[in-house]
C-alpha cells in the first residue's frame, strides 16, 4: 500500500508539469485558435537552455527558469508576430504544414548544436527524498511540481484579474468586437503566443531535473500535449492542468503495474475513451 501511494504522489508531482506545459498550448490555441505543431521542440529548446546553463555555470535549472521564460516569451511573440499572425487567414491545413515545417527546423537545428546524446541537469539534491511517514518522494519532483503549480495559479490569476489578461480574454471571446473598439489583436495574440511559450520555458527547466533530454524527445512531447489538452478540454486553462495531473497519474501506476515503456500507450487509450465518450473533454472552454 505504502508504495502504491508512492506511485501516485510522484504522478501527481510529474502530472503538475505536464500541466504547466499543457498549459502553454491551451492558451495558444484559446485565443490565436493555431494549434502549436512546435510545442515539443519548443519545450525541448527550454530543457536544453536549463541544462546548458547548469553545465556551464552549476547554476540550479529552477533558479534559471524565469531567464528562459523571458526568452521563450520573445521567442514566442516574435514567432507569432513575423510568422503565425500571416497565417490566420489561411486555410488550417497550410498552418498545419508551415508549423510542422518549424518543429522540423527546430528539431534539426538542435540535433545540429547539441547532438543526439541524451542529457540532463544536476543538482545537490538530485537524490535527496522527503519522507512522510512511509511514503518517500523525490525532493526535485516535489519542488518542480510546487512551482509549476505556483506559475500556473500566477497564470489564472493573469488572466481574471489584470486588464492586459481581461482583454486577451475578451479578443479572444469575440475577435469583431475587439477589432471594432480598436484593440490591437495582432498584438495580443503575440503576447498571448509568448505566454503560452514562457510557460513552455518554466515547464522546460523544471523537466531538466526530472528526465534526461534529446532532440527527439520533442514530438513525443508535442503528442502528450495534445492528448492533456484535448482531454481536459479545448481552450480550458483549468481542464489541462487538471487532465496534465490525471494524465501524471496514469502514467505512473501503467510504469508499475506493466513497463515504463508502456506508459504512452495508456495515455492514448484515455484518449480514445474521452474522444468516443466525452469529445468535449471534461471541462469546457473557460478561457
Amino acid at each position: 500500500m505504502t508504495t502504491f501511494l508512492s506511485v501516485g504522489l510522484n504522478g501527481v508531482l510529474i502530472g503538475l508539469i505536464y500541466g504547466l506545459m499543457a498549459l502553454g498550448l491551451s492558451v495558444v490555441f484559446g485565443v490565436v485558435r493555431v494549434v502549436n505543431f512546435a510545442h515539443g521542440e519548443m519545450m525541448v529548446l527550454a530543457v536544453y537552455g536549463a541544462t546548458i546553463l547548469n553545465a556551464l555555470f552549476r547554476v540550479d535549472p529552477i533558479l534559471v527558469a524565469p531567464l528562459i521564460a523571458l526568452f521563450m516569451f520573445f521567442l514566442g511573440y516574435g514567432l507569432q508576430r513575423g510568422l503565425i499572425n500571416r497565417l490566420l487567414h489561411q486555410a488550417e491545413h497550410v498552418q498545419f504544414i508551415i508549423l510542422a515545417a518549424v518543429a522540423l527546423i527546430l528539431m534539426n537545428l538542435q540535433l545540429m548544436i547539441f547532438g543526439p546524446d541524451a542529457k540532463a541537469a544536476t543538482v545537490s539534491y538530485s537524490l535527496e527524498t522527503f519522507e512522510l511517514g512511509t511514503i518517500i518522494l523525490d525532493k526535485v519532483r516535489v519542488y518542480a511540481a510546487l512551482i509549476s503549480l505556483v506559475v500556473a495559479m500566477a497564470l489564472f490569476a493573469f488572466f481574471k484579474r489584470t486588464l492586459l489578461g481581461k482583454t486577451i480574454r475578451a479578443c479572444a471571446d469575440n475577435l469583431l468586437g475587439a477589432q471594432v473598439v480598436g484593440l490591437d489583436y495582432k498584438h495580443l495574440y503575440a503576447i498571448s503566443f509568448g505566454i503560452g511559450s514562457a510557460c513552455v520555458g518554466v515547464a522546460g527547466a523544471l523537466m531538466s531535473l526530472v528526465f534526461n533530454v534529446t532532440p527527439h524527445l520533442a514530438p513525443e512531447l508535442t503528442l502528450l500535449s495534445f492528448v492533456i489538452v484535448i482531454i481536459g478540454g479545448l481552450g480550458s486553462m483549468g481542464g489541462a492542468l487538471v487532465a496534465g495531473v490525471f494524465i501524471g497519474i496514469v502514467q505512473a501506476y501503467a510504469g508499475y503495474f506493466t513497463t515504463p515503456s508502456l506508459k504512452s500507450l495508456f495515455s492514448f487509450l484515455l484518449l480514445i475513451l474521452v474522444l468516443m465518450f466525452r469529445p468535449q473533454g471534461f471541462f469546457k472552454k473557460a478561457f
